[in-house]
This record gives C-alpha cells, structure tokens and sequence, in this order.
C-alpha cells in the first residue's frame, strides 16, 4: 500500500478506499484551480513522488496542437503543485492525450536517477481540459496505480466541465445584467443621480436586482429599485420583463401606488413570472416632495445634510404577482441637502441578523456632510461591506438639483 507521499512503493496494491478518498477529495467547489490541486494532492498522496496539472485554456479543444506538459518542472519540484500552460516540444504526452488513458515511461531527467513518468489525461464527455503528470522513483507504475490515476483525473475532468459550464451561464446572465442595468433611464435634469450594481461573489448565479429612472411630467421623476425573487438566467430575463411593464405603466404618469397596483394585476394575470419586491418614489423637485410606495420592499433610506441617516417609514404591501394589491404611499418632504438611497436586501442582510438591526446599520451611517451623491453612494457601499454581501446588491441614490439663480 503507497503512503501518503510516496516511498518507493507508491502505486502497489491501491485500495478500494482510495477511490472512495478521491470523490471526498476531489472536486469540493466550482473552483478550477481548486480543483486541480486537489487532484494533484490526491495523486501525490497515493501514487507518486510529485504530481502536477497542466491546465488547458478554456478555448482549446481536445484535439488541438496545444502546448505540452513540461515534464521537467514536475519532477524537479517534488512537490504538488499546478503548472500554467506550457510552451516547447510535444515529446511525452503525445500519446496520451491522442489515446485517451495513462501512459507510463521511464526517462532520465538528470543523467543519474532514472524516474517513472506517467500522464493522464483529464478527459470527459469527449472534452480534454488538461493533464496530470505523475513521477516517482524505483519501479514502474503498478496497473493499480494507473487505474487508480485515471479514475481520479476523470473524476477531476466531470467536475472541471461542471464548472466551466456553471461558468458559462453566469457570465451569460452577468452580461446580461450590466446591459440591462447599464443605461437607466434618464432622470429631469433637476436630480443628481447615482446607481451602482454588485453582483453577490462565490458560486451564487446573480438574481433579478435592478433599477431604472422615467421621466413624468412637470418635471418629476419616477425612481425604481426592484428585486425579481430567485438567480440565475430566469430570474435576470423576469427582470426585464418587470422592467418594461413598469416603464409602461408609469408613463400613464399614475402616482406610485396605482402603479404598483396595476403592476400586480398584470403580473398576476401573466402567471408566468416571477413575484418580485419593489420601491417607488416619485420626486417632484419644484415642490420639493417625494411619493413612496412599495411591494414587499425595503424602505428608503434619507441622509440629510450634515450626514445623518434616517431610514423612512413605509406600510407595508404584498410582492408583485400575488394579484393581492393593496398599496399604499406616504409623502415625504425632500430638500436639496437630502439624498434618497434606495437598495435591494444584499446591501443590508447578513445571515442569523434580524433585518431591524440590518436596516438600523444602515440608518446609522454616518457620510461626509456635503458629499456628492456618487460621493455618499460609494461611503455607504464602504462602510456596509458591500462588495463582500451574500446577495447581489443594487442601490440608487438621488438628489434634488438645486436651481441656478442668475442676477
């Protein structure tokens, strides 16, 4: 039995358990380099000396006249390790990958200590996505260890497709997202506005945040944060089907409850979408007031002048396609020195916090008093973590433009 590490008598009489080991061991997150390495730490414990993967790049196909594995590094670092693409001859490993299965040779690498050398491919669903390369010294690799090799690196090679795939459709949806969210309608020119849009890190799919500005008439402005429930690609496409039936149904310039309630009506008429939280305000600068109403959404946020936060009291109204209704709006007074912040919950909800204290946090801010708006935005997203929050953050901060006087 080889121990961990190898002792010259790596790769004879591989237990069953070791491949037991290898779905333990292997493939534990949607990490590429994770995962090499721990193919690579499996194989060396088991089977050899030193082991390595030569990771392809994503956009070379098994039978392209990639770059071979550089033997050389491997065996002179004798220690796990994952090596980047490499340049130079195709001796060794030709086979290898042509064939399919491990390939072991002895090769003198010094001139005085002859090494064995075996190559594996990391090939599954007819897709090459690298290779490991395994040396040791003494005698040659034993049919178990090959075996043994062949089956961690396949194993290794399913977990590399599932994460290149799961990659794939997040920076569909990415992409998807910042276009959408890229251009927002644009505000009266009597507001100063800011938005900013963090997509949740890890493995998480990014959801349905979003948030938009349409233009009404007599100079008001319609600011919009919404939230479609769920990730991933259905969730960003309900998005922006909201989005459009709120761009429609606001331009009938209804106030802000009506609009949501013909948004629910609609929605729950569809039966197709996704329920979806969301938060009106209507800003009217020469009055200086601001209508708000929301469904299933987080209040507003207010920072007045000298810094202050004070977070705005909302009813509350049920999600959007529920078909329930009943929404109601409040009347705040706004002044120029007072921005509006406006977010979704992955800017304020940390997990086993009650979402009173999450909301009080905020409120608490303190920002520099007379800081611009995309000043403020960034010192909340600061002070809160946000790039570093468990769910996609999308906030917006508004501000009424004070009016030029002239003599």
């Amino acid at each position: 039995m080889a121990g961990p590490g190898g002792d010259g008598t790596a790769g004879a009489g591989v237990p069953f358990g070791a491949m037991e080991d290898a779905v333990e061991w292997i493939g534990t997150t949607l990490d590429e380099r994770t995962t090499c390495e721990e193919l690579a730490t499996f194989v060396h414990r088991h089977f050899c000396e030193a082991a390595a993967v030569d990771l392809l790049p994503t956009d070379v196909a098994a039978d392209h006249h990639s770059p071979a594995p550089d033997l050389s590094r491997v065996a002179a670092a004798g220690v796990t390790r994952l090596l980047t693409p490499s340049g130079g001859p195709r001796p060794l490993s030709v086979r290898a990958l042509d064939e399919g299965h491990p390939i072991a040779s002895s090769i003198d690498l010094s001139g005085r200590i002859p090494r064995q050398v075996m190559t594996v491919p990391l090939l599954a669903h007819g897709r090459l996505y690298g290779v490991l390369l395994a040396v040791r010294r003494g005698a040659a690799f034993t049919d178990a260890a090959m075996s043994g090799a062949h089956y961690a690196a396949r194993l290794a090679a399913v977990h590399l497709g599932h994460s290149r795939r799961h990659n794939a459709v997040r920076s569909t949806v990415l992409d998807l997202q910042r276009a959408l969210l890229a251009e927002p309608g644009r505000p009266h020119p009597n507001l100063d506005l800011a938005t900013r849009y963090l997509p949740a890190g890890g493995g998480t799919l990014v959801g349905g945040d979003w948030f938009e500005t349409v233009r009404l008439h007599f100079g008001r402005t319609l600011l919009v944060v919404g939230d479609v429930m769920g990730h991933g690609l259905d969730a960003a496409v309900d998005m922006n089907a909201y989005r459009s039936m709120l761009r429609y149904v606001a331009s009938t310039d209804l106030p802000p409850h009506r609009v949501l309630r013909r948004l629910d009506a609609a929605v729950a008429e569809d039966g197709t979408r996704r329920p979806a939280t969301c938060l009106l305000v209507r800003v009217d600068p020469a009055r200086g007031t601001a209508a708000i109403a929301g469904a299933g959404h987080l209040p507003p946020v207010l920072f007045a002048g000298d810094g202050s936060g004070e977070l705005l009291p909302l009813p509350v109204g049920p999600p959007l396609g529920t078909g329930v209704g009943g929404y109601e709006q409040v009347t705040r007074d706004l002044s120029p020195d007072d921005t509006l912040v406006m977010f979704t919950d992955g800017l304020v909800e940390r997990r086993g916090e009650d979402i009173d204290e999450s909301l009080a946090r905020l409120a608490a801010v303190r920002v520099p008093p007379g800081a611009g708006v995309d000043e403020l935005l960034d010192e909340v997203l600061v002070k809160l973590d946000a790039r570093h929050a468990e769910d996609d953050v999308a906030v917006l901060a508004a501000r009424i433009r004070p009016r030029n006087h002239t003599a």
